[in-house]
């Protein structure tokens, strides 16, 4: 008790080196159980991450149940497996003889977590979970940094999955191809994103491991930014085995000041061990060459837009190889994958307009989404930000202005807290008076229903919207389609 109590006040004060520590207790605890007569009981099970690790138990044979707050597509397939899904958190839901799990976004004020705690249950952080499941045998394929990752585990999955290597996985979104996020199979590999926003990175031992790149993010835990960013991936890749690999991208300036540990590197502008060359992005597709130390490897075609996804797919490439995958298997799969859910992700056409919705909520990750958009010749691009907590428009807000410099319009909406309380002074009409200064920009307040409803008489055939952001901004395109069958005037 001691410890657990010397562990509670060290993570209060923020010091991850004595974290990790302690959570190897917790590990070594947790593996001591027999995993498959365990009951889970998720608090908010119906999110994207929370879903997929209970969907992996579940197809493990454990009992699941768990509640949130509405239901999703999600919890349709948890239940379609077997799990006992409420809608609502309450305390009655809780069982009284189940492993709890729960993310850094469930408060101790939660009612179904403070029954936990009466109840004296074993409370598990998701990271605890993915960490637990990491270890069952499988060569483990991790993929990270600040962006991309969702991308990067997910096109690993797809194409190990369509090369017939029945893989294992657990990923941040939906692949639409496979329609799933997690799925457990006999085969050798087991990839899944490793998520840095709150620290849990530290408690993963991949045998490779991709850091796509890394910069300021989740300044609301790292005080110090990028300084205690590059602390804690310092942490996790030392707790790696000596066997493992670090593939880290080159042009990338906090990625290369990462040390102490077998690494590699791809690039696409400075010399690296994989570097990708004679790129070329055509309408339909990007085409470039792979040179692995100096000599050709393969050609590679991906339909995904962007430079950035040609570091996405020069780093899954990179780490399937070195993982020794055999590259003729899984090459031509390149070219099928669509991208992962909420990634330019097409969600709507109606009278010549287009609709595409969009994860991004940072800086870096809205111009590398909107860069998507270029070469879309005679198109209006407009994009609907919708600001994704407050703590993040605080600290990046210098850097969210600089963001839309290539679009024609763009709409904000308002702050989605994400649990955050609201800080003075920061707030979507304060950030849409600065932006205007420079880009032709609209507020629009209340729900995304409401948005779309006055955004939808404003549209023009040959227009392109593009939804921003890590909340219910995702439901805009769903919104503009229903306006649309109710045949709401549009300027044509």
């Amino acid at each position: 008790m001691n410890r657990l109590n010397k562990y509670l006040q060290i993570v209060k004060n923020g010091h991850i080196i004595h974290l990790c520590i302690i959570i190897g207790y917790v590990k070594t605890e947790y593996r001591d159980r027999n995993l498959k007569n365990n009951k889970y009981y998720f608090i908010a099970i119906g999110g994207v991450g929370m879903s997929g690790l209970a969907k992996y138990l579940l197809e493990n044979g454990c009992d699941v149940s768990g509640s949130d707050i509405s239901d999703s597509k999600y919890i349709d397939k948890l239940r379609a497996l077997g799990a006992k899904v409420y809608i609502g958190q309450k305390k009655e839901n809780v069982p009284s003889d189940a492993i709890v799990v729960a993310s850094t976004a469930i408060r101790e004020s939660n009612p179904e977590m403070i029954r936990a705690r009466e109840l004296g249950l074993t409370v598990y952080h998701r990271s605890d979970i993915l960490a637990e499941i990491s270890r069952w045998g499988k060569f483990f394929l991790g993929y990270s940094g600040t962006h991309g990752k969702t991308t990067t585990s997910g096109l690993s999955s797809y194409v190990l999955e369509k090369a017939g290597l029945k893989p294992s996985y657990v990923v941040g979104g939906v692949i639409p191809s496979l329609d799933t996020n997690a799925h457990c199979q006999e085969g050798k590999f087991f990839a899944a994103e490793l998520d840095e926003s709150d620290g849990t990175i530290v408690k993963y031992c991949p045998n490779i491991c991709v850091i796509n790149n890394l910069e300021p993010d989740h300044l609301d835990f790292y005080k110090d930014g990028l300084k205690s960013i590059l602390s804690t991936f310092e942490k996790f890749i030392s707790n790696m085995p000596d066997s493992a690999l670090v593939l880290v991208n080159a042009d990338c300036a906090a990625t290369m000041s990462l040390h102490g540990h077998k690494t590699m590197t791809f690039a696409l502008d400075s010399d690296a061990d994989y570097k990708a060359v004679n790129i070329s992005y055509k309408p339909d597709c990007t085409t470039f060459d792979v040179l692995y130390k100096g000599e050709f490897l393969t050609d590679l075609t991906i339909i995904l837009r962007g430079r950035h996804n040609v570091y996405n797919a020069l780093s899954v490439l990179a780490s399937l190889h070195q993982a020794n995958v055999n590259i003729n298997d899984i090459k031509p799969h390149f070219a099928t994958f669509a991208g992962m859910g909420r990634r330019f992700q097409k969600v709507g056409e109606f009278n010549g307009i287009t609709v595409y919705d969009d994860y991004a909520h940072h800086p870096t990750e809205i111009k590398a989404t909107l860069s998507s958009a270029e070469g879309m010749e005679g198109k209006r691009i407009i994009a609907v930000f919708q600001p994704h907590r407050y703590t993040r428009l605080k600290n990046l807000w210098d850097e969210f202005l600089n963001a839309f410099d290539i679009v024609d319009k763009v709409v904000v909406t308002d702050v989605y807290a994400a649990s955050e309380d609201e800080i003075e002074g920061i707030n979507s009409k304060r950030f849409t008076e600065e932006l205007s200064k420079n880009v032709n920009c609209e507020y629009i307040s209340g729900s995304v229903k409401d948005v779309a409803r006055k955004l939808y008489p404003q549209l023009q055939r040959d227009d392109v919207v593009i939804g921003l952001g890590a909340g219910t901004i995702t439901n805009l395109g769903k919104e503009l389609l229903a306006l649309d069958k109710e045949g709401v005037g549009i300027g044509l």
